[in-house]
């Protein structure tokens, strides 16, 4: 008939194929985005509001509690939009699941499964908290949070490093003397002609008047060894929440302090080396004259 345009069967069947496509990603949103909005208003501020309410001196629990909650979630979130789309059968392949799971944990392998089962040690650990400064094998630093693989911490130069989980489960991992006190320790190197007692006296003294150094406990200063070339003495003193200080400036700040007072009060820092070379230098003049001692 005129005026009619024929369609292509392939054509047809295209558009069909498309509008199908559209109709399922529609579905798929639709499903995901419910979900996942309904969880991220009604039951992720719950569910923090307890754990948050009876863990009040455990932050990491909270934490983690937001971290795995937004996981879990999405993915709650994903699998609703696929049985929205029309494709929960898959789910009812138990061989296509097992496949599936085997592949997964086929190419993550056994590191990413160990950082997953450490994250949840450290996050379920009453001595490893979110805000505790922790000491490790790699460094020392501020826990700001524990992930799935990694665990962020703010290192004293502010700067962020993230630490696989498996490094902190594996290795020593030390909270250096207590949640909301660090102990700052450093070391000067005497010569064996100074007055000893005198120059631990006054490292403890400088110790003492920092306005960072806290009262309680007190600074002290002890021989530490008696070396081959120098007396090595060291001063330990305590200062607040090393979250809020900046150890880098602070030890700065006191080498600075004991340079200037040891000058002051001729306290002389051992050299690098004890070892000295001694003797007489002769310079022979070429013209023929006698040779002139340069001195030692």
């Amino acid at each position: 008939m005129l005026g009619q345009v024929s369609i292509p069967e392939w054509v047809r069947g295209f558009l069909l194929a498309y509008d199908q496509v559209l109709s399922e990603l529609f579905w798929f949103v639709v499903g995901f985005v419910v979900v996942y909005l309904v969880g991220q208003v009604v039951l992720a501020p719950v569910a923090t509001r307890v754990v948050r309410s009876r863990n009040r001196n455990n932050p990491t629990i909270v934490s983690a509690t937001e971290t795995y909650l937004r996981v879990f979630l999405i993915g709650f979130a994903t699998i609703t939009g696929i049985i929205a789309a029309g494709y929960g059968f898959v789910f009812s392949e138990s061989a296509v699941i097992i496949a599936a799971i085997t592949f997964v944990f086929g190419i993550a392998g056994q590191q990413v499964f160990g950082s997953l089962i450490s994250g949840l040690f450290l996050v379920t650990d009453p001595d490893f908290n979110v805000g505790d400064w922790i000491s490790w094998s790699g460094g020392e630093g501020t826990v700001e949070a524990v992930d799935f693989r990694v665990t962020r911490v703010r290192t004293p130069n502010n700067g962020t490093i993230s630490v696989p989980n498996t490094e902190l489960t594996s290795n020593a991992l030390t909270r250096p003397y207590g949640r909301d006190q660090y102990r700052v320790t450093e070391r000067v190197f005497l010569s064996y002609a100074e007055d000893t007692e005198r120059a631990l006296l006054e490292l403890q003294q400088i110790a003492t008047n920092h306005e960072s150094v806290l009262d309680d406990p007190a600074p002290n200063a002890r021989v530490l060894d008696l070396g081959e070339n120098a007396i090595t003495v060291q001063v330990e003193f305590w200062i607040d929440d090393p979250s809020n200080s900046d150890i880098v400036t602070l030890r700065s700040d006191f080498r600075r302090v004991v340079k200037r007072r040891f000058d002051e009060e001729g306290i002389t820092i051992a050299p690098p080396s004890a070892q000295s070379l001694s003797g007489e230098i002769t310079v022979t003049d070429r013209s023929g004259d006698e040779p002139h001692p340069s001195g030692e």
